[in-house]
């Protein structure tokens, strides 16, 4: 069995200017503690705009912050909302390979889709469109780990080129990968993906045997085809807690705290109605908690096995893991028993006290850790040679990471295979192609046929990307070791060309005429030639900058 702790970063009303900062620095003084005490993991989520339940809306910041605090705890995401109005699938993996290597190769990639109104309508997702994002992002993100370059992709929902998505993590070939799982449905799903399955629904030992039996029977069926790249058998089972010698201690100090997770979440999920900035959540929870599945006064200080759920005379409540160690490790070894793998524990909840948390964690560790101490390195091992067989077939069903495109190039115009750019080709592309420079000279060196050159500029002339710019541009043409001068006149969004220097030249470009030619075809980067000396520029740099989008290049900035 692990043990885990979980954040939410819960904040009853009312808040006092500080209340959010002290709220994180008590947060990442608990995770160092527990990572000095050992536990095995910690979770953040991410969540959005669910004032009170949760203010954790950026945990790779607070997992980054905690991986400089600690050397041995897993940090994990539960989970990463991969809808992608929520998170670009490269934006996700970047952060999850940078926190990787920040930590060491301690992460643990939980993901998932959101259900609640205020997140999904906030980032304008559908909800009948969400699993189905999951599920694309789920495979472009797995892709994104291991295929170098990644091959890209082309979904119903998502759309992404050839890429290196870098850096890449330590953990090969990735972090392992879970989802959020609030019904039974939903975790053998994680089964049949074989990703973890981090339950959030407040269930028995006994009923969790049923969807663990379920669970690892998918992962060892035909059913399973490996989401990742690497199997993760493993469901866990989160629940509020807190510790102390005295039963009823415990329950003062962690009961409403407990109960406040449950209501609150409820409030976003199920039956409230929010009104942001001004719903006081904690209001409500007091003068609707027993009504709602929160009754606080049949939770008694009676020594008897502790249950995660509680009815008495018509009322139903929560309890979870508060109590005394004794209590604790009796439900645990119920958990084990039903073949839960990791048992995650919400202490920071409600106005539970920090200090009141820390006491929790320290007692935690020395009465009751102990007595799991060693089963947990056995457990894996015989849990690895039983499903080695399993997890191998379901590697071999998922489709296996893609081959580089050959030759594939990104330009500052373009990207493709070598030869086959999306930009339109230039008219005058043709003419230039493969011609030496002593032939460029002998079709283009008169006058004439450089005029042809400028009127096609001056056709292809957009005013809008002149950007208010009015004025004479210059070039100045070396040919067979003579200059030719030309002018364009921008004025009244229109451009004109004429042989001969400007009165007053706001910027003059000099350069051989096979180099201006292979530049105005785009068979030569203008700022490659720029670097190697092969133009010069004086006056106005800005103008210059532009110079091709003026006249009829794509936009580059």
């Amino acid at each position: 069995m692990k043990f885990g702790m979980f954040y939410e970063h819960q904040l009853p009303r009312p808040w006092q200017p500080d209340s959010e900062h002290q709220l994180i620095k008590d947060a990442l003084e608990q995770v160092e503690l527990a990572d000095n005490l050992g536990m095995d993991c910690v979770w953040e989520v991410e969540h959005h705009f669910l004032e009170e339940y949760s203010h954790s809306s950026a945990p790779e910041v607070f997992l980054a912050a905690a991986s400089q605090r600690t050397s041995r705890v897993r940090l994990g995401h539960g989970i990463v909302q991969i809808p992608f109005n929520f998170n670009h699938p490269a934006r996700v993996v970047e952060r999850i390979n940078t926190l990787d290597l920040v930590s060491d190769g301690r992460v643990e990639f939980g993901t998932g889709e959101s259900s609640s109104a205020a997140e999904l309508e906030g980032f304008l997702i559908s909800r009948e469109e969400k699993r189905e994002q999951w599920t694309e992002a789920l495979d472009a993100i797995s892709r994104m780990f291991v295929e170098e370059p990644f091959a890209g992709y082309k979904g119903k929902y998502f759309e992404m080129p050839v890429r290196n998505v870098i850096p890449k993590s330590m953990q090969k070939p990735h972090p392992p990968m879970w989802v959020a799982c609030s019904r039974r449905e939903t975790i053998h799903l994680a089964a049949q993906n074989g990703i973890g399955a981090l339950s959030f629904s407040f269930i028995e030992p006994e009923e969790a045997k049923q969807w663990v039996d379920d669970y690892y029977a998918t992962i060892q069926s035909d059913e399973c085809v490996a989401g990742g790249f690497a199997v993760n058998p493993n469901l866990a089972c989160v629940m509020p807690m807190m510790v102390h010698a005295d039963e009823e201690v415990a329950i003062d100090r962690g009961i409403d705290g407990g109960h406040f997770f449950g209501y609150s979440l409820a409030h976003y999920y199920v039956f409230g109605e929010h009104e942001p900035a001004r719903t006081n959540v904690w209001e409500e929870f007091q003068a609707h908690r027993n009504e709602q599945g929160f009754a606080r006064d049949i939770i008694a200080a009676e020594g008897e096995p502790l249950g995660v759920k509680l009815f008495e005379q018509g009322l139903g409540s929560l309890r979870g893991a508060i109590g005394t160690p004794d209590q604790i490790t009796e439900l645990v070894r119920r958990y084990e028993q039903a073949g839960v793998d990791q048992v995650i524990f919400v202490l920071q909840a409600g106005r539970n006290k920090h200090e009141h948390v820390c006491e929790s964690i320290e007692l935690f560790a020395s009465r009751v850790l102990p007595r799991f101490a060693g089963e947990s390195e056995a457990r894996d091992a015989a849990k690895r040679d039983r499903l080695a067989e399993a997890c191998e077939k379901a590697l071999a069903r998922r489709p296996p990471a893609r081959a580089p495109q050959p030759d594939y190039i990104i330009t500052v115009r373009d990207e493709g295979p070598r030869g086959s750019g999306s930009r339109p080709e230039s008219p005058l592309a043709p003419f230039i192609r493969g011609k030496s420079d002593e032939e460029l000279v002998a079709a283009f060196g008169t006058d004439d046929a450089v005029q042809m050159i400028f009127a096609g500029m001056q056709a292809a002339f957009v005013p809008a990307r002149a950007e208010g710019f009015s004025g004479a541009i210059q070039y100045e043409l070396e040919v067979n070791g003579s200059v030719h001068t030309w002018a364009m006149e921008i004025a009244d969004g229109a451009a004109r060309a004429s042989r001969g220097a400007a009165e007053a030249p706001k910027l003059t470009v000099r350069s051989t005429l096979p180099v201006f030619l292979r530049v105005a075809a785009g068979e030569m980067n203008g700022g490659l030639a720029l670097m190697e000396g092969k133009i010069a520029l004086k006056g106005d740099l800005g103008v210059a900058a532009r110079l091709g989008e003026m006249f009829g290049d794509s936009p580059r900035y």
